[in-house]
């Protein structure tokens, strides 16, 4: 676990000060979904929490738990429109300082719990579970870990909602152990998992079937466009944050070179909701708009 925590800290600890320069303002650092050509980055990514909040078909008075908490924008969102209780899990010391200050400054200290955590330290039962690209993390060795702590957290009637940059599935045997750019100099360990790699994990370590499954892979190219966008307009500012020119080159690189990808289809990302055996749910799916 401590080889975990480096390498999320080597990355979502760059400082807060820093990822707010060109993420939006609920610093929400995953896929948005764009309804129009015209729609902010902010609108987008509310979208993209409220799809997967719908997903998930939350109830006043459920229980929630979030592995992988980000910056807090799910778990409020999650917490204030749907009345659930959340329980929230990060390796990222800092992300858990801001959303643990957050809560606070929302007034929701009863309705949200904040964790220092891997995902492998949790306890108890939950009637849902959310995790936006935070797989990637885990490492390829370790998917059945994950999946098998999905449903040992869940009730029997419950539901997991997994987001999931992936690669295509005939790429993934040959890329888990390839080295590159993103893998070595900004998020140390990653391994992007294929969508057959995680259903398959997912039926060797526990009992979630797939309910659904949506890709939404084309809005991220415009995501990551907002993302350098942003950051090259906030240069200066970084700069005087103490950052270098090389430092910055490189996370503009990967910002763009992750833009072509998942323009030229060569990385995607998908949303699936899983459920354990005794769930009766039924669909409360629309359409995805096209990527604008």
């Amino acid at each position: 676990m401590e080889g975990a925590r480096e390498n999320i800290a080597a990355h979502y600890d760059l400082g807060n000060e820093f990822f707010s320069l060109f993420l939006d303002p609920s610093m929400t650092y995953s896929c948005a979904i764009y309804g129009r050509a015209d729609t902010t980055l902010a609108d987008a990514q509310e979208a993209k929490i409220d799809r997967i909040l719908r997903k998930l078909d939350l109830r006043a008075g459920q229980k929630l738990l979030e592995i992988g908490s980000g910056w807090g924008a799910l778990a409020i969102r999650a917490a204030r429109r749907h009345g659930v209780h959340v329980t929230t899990a990060t390796l990222s010391r800092q992300q858990h300082a801001f959303v643990r200050d957050l809560v606070r400054k929302e007034g929701l200290e009863e309705r949200v719990e904040v964790l220092l955590a891997d995902y492998r330290e949790l306890r108890g039962r939950f009637d849902r579970l959310v995790s936006v690209e935070m797989i990637e993390a885990v490492g390829w060795e370790h998917f059945e870990d994950y999946f098998r702590v999905l449903g040992e957290r869940l009730h029997e009637d419950g539901l997991a909602l997994v987001q999931a940059i992936t690669i295509p599935d005939h790429r993934f045997e040959q890329s888990k152990r390839e080295p590159n750019h993103v893998n070595r100099l900004v998020f140390p360990g990653a391994c992007i998992p294929s969508t057959a790699a995680l259903l398959s994990a997912a039926s060797r370590a526990s009992d979630l079937r797939l309910f659904h499954l949506e890709e939404i892979g084309p809005h991220y190219a415009r995501t990551l466009r907002d993302w350098r966008h942003g950051l090259l307009a906030s240069w200066d500012q970084a700069r005087a944050q103490g950052r270098s020119e090389r430092f910055l080159r490189n996370f503009e690189y990967y910002l763009a070179s992750c833009e072509a990808a998942y323009a030229e289809r060569h990385l995607g990302d998908v949303q699936m909701l899983l459920a354990r055996p005794r769930s009766a749910r039924e669909p409360l799916l629309g359409a995805l708009p096209p990527a604008a």
